[in-house]
């Protein structure tokens, strides 16, 4: 790891002014990502400014919406309760991933932004056109099993490796951001992060220094029917195969309207907009029928498969009632 000068920044436009002015300057929340790659000299910021302490950690609740600060943690994101009963895709999505440990610290901006978990990325003697540009990309003719098949391009293949964001992009949620020069924006989720195509190192569409403030996910009834599904190589802190988010709006059995989200897959959080058309105006299958087609894969695949069974079964499950050590009134109500 490089030397690097830390500072603690009072105010979100002192924070969005010191990384602004500063071309190796690097924002820094909960740190599980951006200390990982420092440790391995896969970034190497020379200056780091703590943005935990700006007052960008409350869930406020209303009527038409929720609007999440950028520090809020995802364990408080994942166990809030207007969260749990107007998004339950959003809380399953996020408590698949990671462990306790690393939810209680990873915030919500950091997992939006969270960078790629591709292995030549991560390794600096190998060629990665998102860590330097033009060098070429090892993964092309390597080992890519974990890799997008969605949003490629000959320069990169990386798959973007947030669970959180496959639920943000399904639910329409809104990034609102903070510049050096105090003005503001609102990006909507789909428009945030960048296919690779060209220029692989531009994975958002944030400028240098510009700050997340906070997300706001508008109401939508549909939502309360939605789950997450997500297939791993193990049942717990694993990265996806693939992943759906699923938000369905229906009239008795028929499907109004659907939302359809991949992860594991491609490059970006992935809107899967031309399936969601085919199932508009489908009926829905039965919990019987829904089950046949799975109960006939697991009989061609005679239990040579590269996921358990129970990771069928991870999302729900883990989203029935929080660890003892979460069950406080922080995290129920966190402000």
């Amino acid at each position: 790891m490089n030397a690097f000068t830390f500072e603690r920044s009072s105010r979100p436009t002192d924070a969005a002014s010191a990384v602004a002015a500063r071309p190796g300057a690097m924002f820094l929340a909960g740190g599980t990502t951006l200390v990982d790659l420092m440790k391995v000299d896969v970034l190497t910021p020379d200056t780091v400014v703590d943005v935990r302490h700006l007052g960008l950690s409350s869930i406020d609740v209303s009527e038409g919406s929720i609007t999440v600060g950028a520090a809020v943690t995802n364990s408080q994101l994942a166990w809030h309760p207007a969260v749990r009963d107007r998004f339950p895709v959003l809380s399953q999505a996020i408590l698949s991933g990671a462990t306790t440990q690393i939810r209680n610290m990873a915030t919500v901006a950091g997992n939006i932004l969270q960078r790629t978990r591709c292995c030549y990325f991560r390794d600096v003697h190998a060629s990665c056109n998102r860590r330097q540009p033009g060098s070429g990309c090892d993964a092309l003719d390597g080992f890519n099993r974990s890799h997008a098949v969605l949003g490629v391009s000959d320069h990169c293949l990386a798959t973007h490796p947030s669970d959180m964001c496959v639920a943000l992009a399904v639910l329409d949620a809104e990034v609102h951001t903070l510049r050096a020069d105090r003005t503001t924006r609102s990006i909507p989720f789909g428009e945030l992060h960048k296919a690779p195509g060209d220029t692989p190192q531009v994975e958002v569409a944030l400028a240098h220094g510009e700050l997340i403030t906070h997300v706001v996910i508008s109401h939508l009834a549909a939502a309360r029917r939605s789950h997450y599904l997500k297939v791993r190589d193990r049942a717990s802190y694993e990265f996806a195969l693939a992943s759906a988010a699923v938000v369905l709006d229906l009239d008795g059995n028929t499907i109004r309207g659907a939302r359809l989200g991949l992860g594991g897959v491609a490059t970006t959080p992935w809107r899967a907009v031309e399936a969601e058309h085919i199932l508009t105006g489908r009926k829905r299958l039965t919990t019987r029928s829904a089950t046949q087609p799975r109960s006939r894969w697991r009989e061609r695949s005679h239990g040579n498969t590269t996921t358990s069974r129970s990771s069928w079964r991870s999302a729900p499950s883990c989203a029935r009632s929080p660890p003892r050590e979460m069950r406080t009134n922080e995290h129920r109500n966190p402000r």
